[in-house]
């Protein structure tokens, strides 16, 4: 059914185009087609060409308006390119003379470059000559500051001297004996001769109201008189008659010459000579004196009293070289000496128990080290920071004493610095530690492991401080010290493992003050064979007063004979 309307729908429209298409053709066959299509044309022909006319008559207009407006537009724009010309012009001149006012200017500002480049240069000099002249001042400010207390200088090679402080705090007591102290009178002395009975006051007698009483008084005068002891041997001449032979009786041990010297006078000298440190005139001089004159030893002599002394404890020394190998423990120091103007050394090695030996070397090093109880030494060994003594041993502890002396010379120096401080600190802190325990008491690990951090951590904080400000050219030390401890950094905490380890070597320094001494006096020794000999027997005395009850006197009497 809707195919079917579809169809109709679609037939019919065909059939009205058909017709449409026949009444249009026949308009065409007819010619009125034709004649409509030539009236509209036509008509359109005519509207185009009134409008063209039109158009033409605007164009015109335009042409006219447009020639008008050229006109207008040259004179204005002659006008402008006439006012243009007069500002150019003025322009121009301003800009010739800005351009030579520039040139001028700028001539000025290169003579005032070069005076500026000249004014550097000589600020830059002077900044450098002032910054070298800081340099200078600093180093010369720390040699002049140097003393016993930031260096390893004693108080009589200081350039400054001044008074050693004492190092003991005030507690604002009166001095002498407090209330409670058991005083100390003075040792009464056996009477040498029959007692002095003083004669009461004439008061006394002539009064019979004054009666004697059960006690009495007894005060003693001391005094010293030394006697003259001269023994004088006879030995009678015998002559025989048929040989000739003469023989007399044997003189007693010592007795060789017409007079001889006990040992109690060789005594006396050698220890003023050597251990008061007085010189030989002194020493002849003072016997003199007490003798009214009646000895007078030659200079040779006492001279001599060095050489014998030493001759005779020869084995004695050779225990005590024994003594030092076997020593778990050994001090050891270096000091300077002048042998008959020329430089020398003296070597001390010591042990905590007071074991010394005392040695001479013309040169430093390893040559100062042969022939003394190092070169074999396999225990611990306690010295400043000479790095020859680390080719021996078995351990090594540098002498803290010293760091810290060296440390307040970097405070005193450095003052920006902090790491010094807190090492100085730690230093102290550490020894003061060690010091407070028992000799049979060793150091936790908790508080060694405490204190080695802390020190590696100090250290990290002087790199970072040297690393934002530089060294000074002119002082060093501070950072060198610096790398010395991170270098030596067990070398500095030994002790803390080992209660037998002291934590400085003042043992060996004290030592070394003995000759110190007597080189002060004596000035310069004449030969290295008599300075040998005092080293020796200052090696003798040393080991003598550690025994107990030791009458020195006639210890040393007895081994001269």
């Amino acid at each position: 059914m809707d195919f079917v309307n579809t169809s109709f729908e679609y037939i019919t429209l065909l059939q009205y185009r058909l017709k449409a298409a026949g009444t249009e053709l026949e308009a065409f066959k007819s010619g009125r087609k034709y004649q409509d299509m030539e009236n509209r044309h036509q008509k359109i022909v005519r509207a185009l060409e009134c409008r063209i006319k039109e158009l033409e008559r605007e164009l015109a207009q335009t042409r006219r308006d447009m020639a008008a407006a050229r006109e207008n537009w040259f004179e204005v724009f002659e006008e402008l390119e006439r006012e243009f010309n007069r500002k150019l012009s003025t322009a121009n001149k301003k800009a010739r003379q800005m351009e030579k006012r520039a040139l001028k200017a700028e001539a000025g500002r290169d003579e005032a470059l070069d005076k500026v480049t000249g004014q550097r240069h000589k600020i830059y000099e002077v900044e450098t000559k002032l910054e070298e002249e800081k340099g200078k001042n600093l180093k010369l400010r720390a040699q002049l500051n140097r003393d016993y207390e930031n260096s390893s200088l004693t108080s009589a090679q200081t350039i400054r001297r001044k008074k050693i402080t004492n190092s003991r705090e005030k507690t604002g007591r009166k001095p002498g004996g407090q209330p409670g102290h058991e005083g100390h009178c003075r040792k009464k002395q056996v009477p040498t001769g029959e007692p002095v009975l003083l004669t009461p006051p004439q008061e006394v007698l002539e009064n019979p109201d004054f009666k004697k009483t059960s006690k009495t008084i007894v005060k003693q005068m001391v005094n010293i008189r030394l006697v003259l002891e001269v023994t004088q041997y006879h030995a009678d001449v015998y002559y025989n008659s048929k040989t000739g032979e003469r023989i007399h009786a044997q003189f007693p041990a010592g007795v060789t010459d017409e007079v001889n010297y006990g040992g109690s006078i060789k005594a006396f000298l050698f220890l003023l000579n050597n251990d008061c440190c007085t010189s030989l005139d002194k020493s002849r001089r003072f016997l003199s004196d007490l003798t009214d004159s009646k000895l007078d030893i030659s200079k040779g002599m006492v001279s001599k009293l060095c050489r014998e002394f030493a001759e005779k404890t020869e084995m004695e020394r050779k225990k005590v070289y024994a003594g030092l190998l076997s020593s778990p423990v050994m001090h050891t120091d270096l000091t300077t000496a002048r042998i008959n103007g020329k430089s020398a050394y003296v070597c001390v090695c010591a042990s905590p128990d007071g074991q010394t030996l005392y040695f001479v070397r013309e040169k430093k090093g390893h040559d100062s080290v042969k022939g003394t109880p190092v070169e074999d030494y396999q225990g611990i060994l306690v010295h400043d920071h000479d790095v020859t003594y680390y080719s021996y041993g078995s351990g090594h502890q540098e002498c803290l004493a010293h760091i810290l002396r060296y440390l307040k010379d970097s405070i005193q120096n450095e003052p920006e610095r902090t790491w010094n401080i807190q090492m100085r600190t730690l230093i102290q802190e550490m020894i003061h530690y060690r010091n407070g325990l028992d000799s049979s008491e060793e150091c936790s690990p908790e508080k060694i492991a405490e204190f080695e951090g802390r020190y590696r951590a100090i250290l990290q904080k002087a790199k970072e401080e040297y690393e934002y400000i530089p060294a000074d050219d002119y002082y060093k030390e501070g950072y060198n010290l610096y790398l010395r401890m991170e270098q030596y950094m067990e070398n500095h905490l030994l002790f803390l493992y080992d209660n037998r380890i002291p934590a400085t070597n003042n043992e060996a320094e004290r030592l070394l003050r003995s000759y110190k001494r007597k080189q002060q006096q004596a000035v310069t020794f004449r030969s290295v064979e008599s300075t040998d000999h005092f080293c020796q027997c200052m090696s003798m005395l040393v080991m003598m007063r550690l025994e107990e009850n030791t009458n020195l006197f006639d210890r040393v009497s007895r081994i001269f004979g």
